[in-house]
């Protein structure tokens, strides 16, 4: 069993409503022996809970070292602290060992576990609760169930407790889940700082990487996170969340007071689980998969073939509105032809198709159709609160044989809208519509159980004109926020909106932000006169492996190498320091890889060197990056190249 610090009580604080304890970092003192410790299948992380004279507490370590310290455990049902003074029951012990399609970073996840569901009993009120627990060789996560009939209100009491000397990457909740990271020491986050999960925090002394978050978030309020200034993080639910600068521009006072109360729920209370990500390297957190794990498997009658049900369809898309073009209906036939010569399957339309007649609509989804592409719509979320309107709204995309609809203006986590999500979820399978959320959330497995939605936005992405450098964000969400899911940034823009990035940076993201409905920010206009047009042409929405390389360093460098099918891409997105860097090709399988390059030219950002060649596993690649610059290669089995080896210039 991992012996970690135990705290002792030293003081009390309060933030907001809810009064959490505060131990002492000063000494490390082992759990108690009666904790109930439940190990990862390979042995390298330990969850560890128990109850001590004051309520409930639980512990993380890998490899016996502290992921979390002692941490307060706990549930709040109708303002009553159900971790304060409870005794334990029986303990259940069980184990997973699994496989399942999955989409996005890799094809098919692993669902191994050691698991415990703790009984509980409050004292004082004598409600019964229990804690699930799951451990993997990934992450931990846990949840509480309190059962009843009753109508109740519930609210979180958790709180994680990070080692001292930890390093995090955080934003606030300003721009909802629209945030730019910030690196701070644990010491210098100040108390009442606001994060939206992910919040990824490196380890000391190199002892890895962790990041909290939560998964299967449905039927109740959304968690952010507030530090309490002494190396602490409490989960607050959405009612206390302040509300941001979106939701208070688009919606009224009075929905800003409604979506302040703690919501009631009536029946047994079932929260979200608390997810902890922890690995001894990046690679470890990007291919984590456990938030989909311990989220529901998606219904057989709505979803027969799970992800590969054939109407739900990964794809590339082009869309009208950073990078310039015609935004009328000729325009917009356009840019749906330009897709099929991209070679792309979809095509994002904005909001004006709601000034065209219906004939006209049909008469451009048809347009699309011809050439096999699938069109998306967008539409306002508030207008499909009104549950006749969403239906008229999806079964005309259904009637019209539209692929998917991009909804967007949620900006709020209270319950009120996590139903939203999930009611739109639900009746855009039925009609068999695929679904991109702006204005959104992090997700949280939500892709698992409702696999018709491809992605969502959830990100400071490129519809925003960053106040300061790309780079520094680009090669830190990778390892913050997109370890909760895929991401719409709408990537790849070539003109003056990527600053101080190179083309090369471009090109790459579009292979390192994972979303497999992969909508390109840039006109395609831009993408096809590119000399990388044949790269840009050939990456996918989806990866069956992925390897996060060595030199990647979180605001620093973003290096993966991803595999799809027999092909496997090395993207590599640089930060504010110019470097060069070596990525040996060891992850190959025998045999010779034709190797198509785009690097970047290093006296003009706004141009690239594509060049051809061959790699074999036991080669290293050494790849020179300017300070905001790029790299991507495409490999392909000799065997299954066509086409003489060329070298082409720099574009311009």
């Amino acid at each position: 069993m991992a012996r970690l610090a135990a705290a002792a009580i030293a003081c009390s604080i309060t933030v907001g409503a809810v009064a959490v304890a505060r131990g002492s970092t000063s000494a490390d003192v082992p759990a108690p022996a009666d904790a109930v410790a439940v190990k990862s299948p390979a042995g390298h992380l330990s969850f560890e809970i128990w109850q001590d004279a004051a309520r409930l507490r639980y512990q993380l370590s890998l490899d016996g070292r502290p992921v979390l310290a002692p941490s307060a455990a706990g549930i709040l049902i109708d303002g009553v602290n159900l971790g304060d003074g409870v005794a334990r029951g029986s303990v259940q012990r069980s184990s997973t060992n699994r496989e399942y399609p999955t989409r996005g970073v890799h094809s098919a996840a692993h669902d191994r576990s050691n698991d415990a569901r703790i009984e509980f009993r409050h004292a004082k009120s004598g409600t019964r609760f229990s804690m699930e627990v799951r451990v993997f060789d990934d992450g931990a996560a846990f949840r509480y169930v309190v059962p009843g009939s009753a109508t109740r209100t519930p609210d979180e009491a958790t709180t994680f407790r990070l080692p001292d000397g930890a390093i995090v990457w955080s934003h606030d909740l300003h721009g909802h889940y629209e945030g730019v990271h910030v690196r701070r020491a644990l010491a210098d986050v100040p108390a009442g700082d606001w994060a939206a999960p992910p919040v990824t925090f490196k380890l000391p002394d190199d002892a890895g990487y962790a990041s909290i978050t939560e998964a299967a978030l449905t039927g109740f309020a959304g968690m952010a996170l507030q530090g309490d200034g002494r190396g602490e993080y409490v989960a607050r639910l959405g009612h206390d969340h302040p509300p941001s600068y979106p939701y208070t521009l688009r919606y009224t006072p009075e929905d800003v007071q409604r979506v302040s109360i703690a919501a009631k729920i009536t029946g047994p209370v079932t929260t979200p689980w608390r997810v902890i990500l922890a690995g001894r390297d990046l690679n470890a957190l990007v291919n984590a998969d456990v938030i989909h794990n311990v989220s529901a498997p998606p219904d057989a009658a709505l979803f027969p073939q799970g992800q590969a049900t054939p109407w739900v369809r990964p794809g590339r898309a082009v869309w009208r509105y950073l990078d310039g073009g015609d935004n009328t209906y000729d325009g917009l036939e356009q840019f749906t032809d330009l897709a099929a010569t991209l070679g792309f399957e979809y095509h994002v339309v904005e909001g004006i198709w709601q000034r065209w007649t219906p004939e006209q609509l049909k008469a451009f989804v048809d347009h699309a159709t011809e050439r096999h592409i699938g069109i998306f719509l967008w539409k306002d979320s508030r207008a499909l609160r009104d549950p006749a309107a969403r239906h008229a709204f999806l079964q005309q995309c259904h009637d019209l044989g539209v692929a998917g609809a991009k909804i967007d203006f949620f900006d709020h986590e209270a319950k009120e809208m996590i139903d939203l999500y999930d009611a739109i979820l639900r009746e855009a399978a039925e009609l068999h519509v695929m679904l991109d959320f702006h204005g959104a959330n992090k997700p949280t497995g939500g892709d698992r159980t409702w696999p018709n939605e491809l992605t969502r936005e959830g990100i400071y992405g490129f519809e925003h004109r960053n106040s300061g450098a790309w780079g520094p964000h680009d090669t830190t969400i990778p390892f913050t926020r997109l370890l909760a899911g895929p991401a719409d940034f709408t990537p790849v823009v070539l003109g003056d909106r990527r600053k101080e990035t190179s083309w090369a940076h471009q090109i790459s993201s579009a292979a390192v932000f994972t979303s497999p409905l992969l909508v390109y920010g840039g006109h395609p206009r831009s993408l096809i006169d590119n000399p990388a047009v044949e790269i840009i042409k050939s990456i996918p929405a989806v990866w069956d492996e992925t390897i996060v390389l060595p030199p990647s360093e979180i605001g620093e460098v973003a290096a993966f190498a991803r595999r799809h099918g027999r092909e496997w891409f090395v993207a590599v997105l640089n930060g504010a320091t110019a470097r060069t860097i070596t990525v040996p090709a060891k992850f190959l399988t025998p045999g010779r890889y034709a190797a198509s390059f785009v690097r970047d030219d290093p006296d003009n950002a706004a141009a690239v060197r594509v060049e051809r060649g061959a790699v074999t596993p036991g080669d290293t690649l050494t790849i020179d990056l300017r300070a905001g610059g790029g790299f991507i290669v495409r490999l392909t089995p000799a065997a299954e190249f066509s086409g003489p080896p060329r070298r082409s210039g720099s574009g311009s």
